[in-house]
């Protein structure tokens, strides 16, 4: 090959404009490899059904398609990062190896070994900041010890980006810089033992109208008034810094919402012991339930309590939970049933769609009173006060529980 060439890697970051690591290594003086893996370690701990790979793959396509209209083609793999990459610097002369942080343990560990492989080649391994505005330790206390209270975090957060503003990365238009004529099939979903399943995905939009009313109508669960963009996030065809831009146009409350998302990533970064035990230590001595058939109700939607019930079934059935009705459903199981969070926090990662490790974690712990700046000990969410505040109508309730008000519906 007549000129050297750099890989990019998408992993968290699955779109073309405002990509913060695709803008760097186009910009370099390589041609560009663009590389998806469908990780192998990760995908054979999840069940044949799981609709996030589903999400993933159709946006691959996404990619594919928009790459297509350039005379571009994305290289897809399936497999162990490390076998992928030793078989790409078998085949090409790669320089450097570009790519997007991914603050998970299982990442950090996976990206230590490429960045480890690349050096025996000779090659660099560059990472950037892409799917938040603050990362790691960038907001911490005047004595550079972590925020543990979300309020002076946000403070401090806001400030800093006032005097910063939002940076823009217009990978979009470097595409020319990718290199040409390259190829390799795609993996199907059933080769990878998957099963392609048909259901609606979130909205993508921003839409302006749903920010602007969001403060007054995100708590009533029957509303199609949340963005649902968690996805998005999560997997990057959303740049978080377009949805920043757009909660500070029309929506404070949601702003402090992607707030949270950060915090409880620094949270996760500074306490990473967090994964298996509680925030606070103590709480790990409180003794709890340890009731299956309870907990399996709980997982159903059988429990009796109908606002539970119907927010459990909406979650296995499509993946997504209204987030007012995750704080019920969570301080039910571990305020009601006296059963470990954690059992909560791994049911609820097999399920959700918008699944991200350290917003899991910190929200569950925040709901179970373990948590950083958590609900007290003592506040119980009720759940029959709480269906009569935010679903009067009981529109959401006997949507997702049709046997409501019929024998076939347990008593509590």
């Amino acid at each position: 090959m007549e000129y050297p060439v750099s890989v990019f890697w998408f992993r968290r970051d699955l779109r073309l404009t405002d990509n913060h690591g695709l803008f760097k290594a186009l910009s370099s003086n390589t041609k560009i490899l663009p590389v998806f893996i469908f990780d192998s370690h990760i995908l054979d701990e999840l069940p044949a059904t799981d609709r996030r790979v589903n999400f993933i793959y159709r946006s691959i396509q996404k990619l594919q398609n928009d790459l297509k209209r350039k005379n571009r083609q994305l290289m897809v793999y399936h497999g162990d990062p490390v076998w992928v990459f030793e078989n790409l610097f078998a085949q090409y002369p790669i320089q450097a190896i570009y790519t997007n942080h991914d603050y998970e343990p299982y990442a950090a560990q996976r990206d230590a070994q490429i960045e480890q492989l690349a050096r025996k080649h000779r090659a660099e391994f560059y990472s950037f900041k892409d799917q938040v505005i603050y990362e790691k330790g960038e907001i911490s206390k005047p004595d550079g010890t972590p925020y543990k209270v979300f309020t002076p975090y946000a403070k401090v957060w806001k400030s800093r980006l006032g005097a910063e503003g939002i940076p823009y990365w217009p990978s979009e238009k470097l595409l020319e810089n990718l290199l040409p004529d390259v190829s390799v099939k795609m993996p199907s979903l059933e080769e990878m033992n998957f099963k392609p399943l048909d259901f609606d995905y979130p909205l993508t939009d921003l839409v302006p109208d749903l920010l602007k009313n969001y403060s007054k109508t995100r708590n009533y669960p029957a509303m199609d008034a949340t963005t649902r963009l968690g996805i998005h996030l999560r997997f990057g065809t959303l740049s978080v810094r377009e949805a920043v831009k757009a909660a500070l146009l029309y929506s404070e409350t949601w702003l402090n919402e992607l707030i949270w998302r950060e915090f409880f990533m620094q949270i996760l970064y500074a306490y990473p012991q967090v994964t298996h035990q509680s925030f606070k230590p103590v709480y790990d001595r409180i003794p709890l339930r340890d009731e299956q058939s309870e907990f399996e109700r709980w997982k159903q939607g059988t429990t009796g309590f109908a606002l539970v019930d119907a927010g459990m079934r909406e979650l296995v059935q499509t993946g997504f939970m209204h987030n007012r009705v995750r704080m019920v459903t969570a301080s039910f199981l571990t305020k009601h049933l006296l059963i470990d969070w954690r059992w909560g926090e791994a049911w609820f990662a097999l399920h959700l769609l918008d699944y991200e490790l350290s917003s899991n974690n910190g929200n569950w712990q925040w709901a179970a009173g373990s948590g950083c700046d958590a609900a007290p000990y003592f506040r119980i969410f009720n759940p029959m006060e709480q269906a009569a505040k935010f679903d009067a109508g009981q529109e959401y309730i006997r949507k997702w529980i049709p046997e409501f008000n019929t024998s076939a519906y347990p008593n509590p």
